[in-house]
């Protein structure tokens, strides 16, 4: 699994090559993993990446663009004030988010990802919730209708989350199962947060979940190009570049929702 993590994408005959396994045990091991969610196997390759009608699995995709996770994470963490409550969805960003949790604290966390949890699970001053039910080890993530019903029941301040790809001024991911999880997310806050760095503009994804202009204010990393953040404003977003310095437009936060 960690030489596919790493390389991303892999032919599979240089992988029995280089593990020095049999074919048929890693034939055998990659099956496994497939079932699990974690790889996916086309035409002789083994893919860790991410694409049309799948997403790469958590582990894969946590230290991919690191720094600009980390810069929206800082962008995210300064709109949270002590007292809130909010929800946090697969997105490994949020695993960085969590990291700045407790300076904000006290805060209630509801979240479904295993990864946030963790790393909030023994963290001062934060009330968690982490949402139940069928856990998907790719995503390292619980959906399904134990996670939906609980979702609908509760009423947070803030929702923040990522998606695969923002294409045309919507938002995509490739599973419709974690898609209804992200909607559930979003109805469930007053206020809707959107972070995202510039690779998503360039990829593509086969659900919708929700249009940008849905979402009070959407955080792009400084590395996005000004044309994709003219796209979003045109569409009606409210759009923030974290790690550059605020203007009036970017500071200004709509009412929230009812």
């Amino acid at each position: 699994t960690e030489l596919v993590m790493a390389e991303g994408t892999l032919r599979i005959d240089d992988l029995v090559a280089t593990i020095g396994a049999s074919a048929m045990t890693v034939y055998r091991d990659l099956a496994d993993l497939e079932s699990q969610g974690l790889v996916h196997r086309n035409r002789g390759n083994v893919s860790a990446a991410s694409s049309l009608l799948y997403e790469a699995a958590s582990e894969y995709r946590l230290p991919q663009n690191k720094e600009e996770k980390e810069e929206l994470a800082r962008a995210a963490a300064e709109l949270v004030e002590p007292g809130q409550a909010l929800v946090l969805d697969d997105s490994t960003t949020g695993v960085y988010l969590a990291r700045l949790l407790p300076e904000r604290a006290p805060l209630t966390v509801v979240t479904n990802h295993r990864g946030v949890f963790d790393e909030l699970r023994n963290a001062p001053g934060i009330s968690l919730i982490c949402v139940g039910g069928d856990y998907l080890p790719w995503a390292d993530a619980f959906v399904g209708g134990m996670a939906l019903d609980s979702l609908r029941n509760l009423r947070v301040d803030l929702a923040i989350m990522s998606v695969s790809a923002v294409t045309d001024g919507i938002c995509c991911y490739p599973q419709q199962e974690m898609v209804q999880i992200k909607k559930a997310m979003l109805a469930s806050a007053q206020r809707r947060v959107l972070y995202v760095d510039h690779t998503k503009f360039r990829r593509r994804a086969l659900h919708a979940v929700a249009p940008v202009e849905d979402f009070d204010i959407v955080i792009v990393d400084s590395k996005t190009p000004s044309s994709d953040i003219e796209v979003l404003r045109d569409r009606g977003a409210l759009v923030e570049q974290a790690g550059k310095t605020r203007g009036a437009a970017s500071s200004t936060h709509r009412a929230g929702r009812a």
